[in-house]
């Protein structure tokens, strides 16, 4: 075996035997010694410990590069008379380890790119759940939009993101029903206005008629009188005089049922709208309601949070207490005391 055959490991490059690496084939057994250390293992992906071992293997290749490249620029300096030997063995030792080092990191550089596909589809998939928008939207399609979100299946296959999941179909639902409740509320008001309409415009209607038939019948009254004998003239016009003041008395009396129903229907108006703001009202106070048990729900778990910690670093001071020679009824005495802040000078930080 040759001196230059030897020489297989980054440790062996020196000055002295740089002639016998930084030649035409040299640096090979060096990639080969790499690849041999890098190649023998098949790390678990499904794993982070195996994850992270693959990106330590690649690193490796990185820093044999650059231990075994290094020297080599500073030995291709002295070398005025041959560099071109020199950089070309450099160049396909530099894209040797390059493509040895991106080889052994393919697996996690494959398993990383398939990961960000499959988290992006996930998320993707809960932006779809959130999507709750219902402008213009009729009850009857926020009723179709209910059925589909329920129909939505949540399950093993959403890994890590059911529970979250679950939670944003929740909330999605709770977003869409509120929002018929509103719809369903918000058409039958327009339905009662429009039949309110309705019947406004039939009244007026059926009055214009009667106003018609009334003239029809005065006209012909009219020509009647206009025809008959000059000595029945004052009869008729004391006759004509008191339909006149009937017409007149049931006239004043339909324009006062006109407006008692104007006044009917503004009341009924007016309430419609105390009934809305009373349930915006009740809306708002469940919301406060439940902003405090959040809010209630939040402090109880810091207290918790608090107590067990505590609980722990007393433990940890009267298990030091103990190992350092006092009888446990001793050392519980001290750490109540310490706590409580009774003795001088010597507190506990929690």
């Amino acid at each position: 075996m040759t001196a230059q055959q030897q020489l297989v490991s980054v440790d062996d490059i020196s000055e002295d035997n740089a002639p016998l690496i930084y030649v035409s084939g040299g640096l090979k057994p060096f990639i080969d010694r790499v690849r041999e250390e890098v190649s023998g293992e098949v790390p678990d992906l499904s794993t982070k410990k195996g994850r992270d071992r693959v990106a330590s293997l690649a690193a490796k290749v990185s820093k044999s590069k650059v231990a075994v490249e290094k020297p080599g620029r500073e030995y291709l300096k002295r070398l005025k008379e041959m560099p071109k030997v020199v950089e070309a063995e450099l160049r396909e030792f530099v894209t040797s380890m390059d493509d040895l080092r991106d080889a052994v990191r393919k697996p996690l550089t494959d398993w990383e790119a398939a990961e960000a596909a499959r988290v992006a589809e996930h998320k993707a998939s809960l932006e779809s759940l959130r999507n709750t928008d219902t402008t213009d939207a009729s009850a009857a399609m926020i009723k179709s939009l209910i059925a589909d979100m329920e129909a939505e299946e949540i399950g093993p296959d959403w890994e890590e993101f059911e529970a979250e999941a679950h939670r944003v179909k929740a909330a999605s639902l709770a977003t869409l029903r509120e929002a018929l409740s509103k719809r369903e509320q918000h058409e039958a008001e327009q339905a009662e206005l429009e039949r309110l309409r309705a019947e406004r415009e039939a009244q007026a209607q059926r009055e214009r008629e009667a106003q018609l038939v009334r003239e029809a019948e005065e006209r012909a009254r009219r020509e009647a009188e206009q025809a008959a004998q000059a000595e029945r003239e004052a009869v008729i016009r004391r006759e004509a005089e008191a339909k006149a003041r009937e017409l007149y008395l049931k006239q004043q009396a339909e324009a006062a049922e006109r407006e008692k129903a104007v006044a009917e229907q503004r009341a009924m108006q007016a309430e419609i709208d105390a009934k809305a703001k009373a349930e915006q009202a009740a809306a708002a106070e469940r919301q406060r309601y439940l902003d405090e048990q959040r809010e209630a729900a939040k402090a109880a778990a810091l207290r918790e949070a608090d107590q067990a910690n505590r609980a722990a670093v007393n433990r940890a001071a009267l298990d030091a207490f103990i190992a350092g020679g006092l009888p446990e009824e001793c050392a519980k005495q001290a750490v109540i005391l310490i706590a409580k802040k009774q003795i001088p000078n010597i507190t506990i930080s929690y």
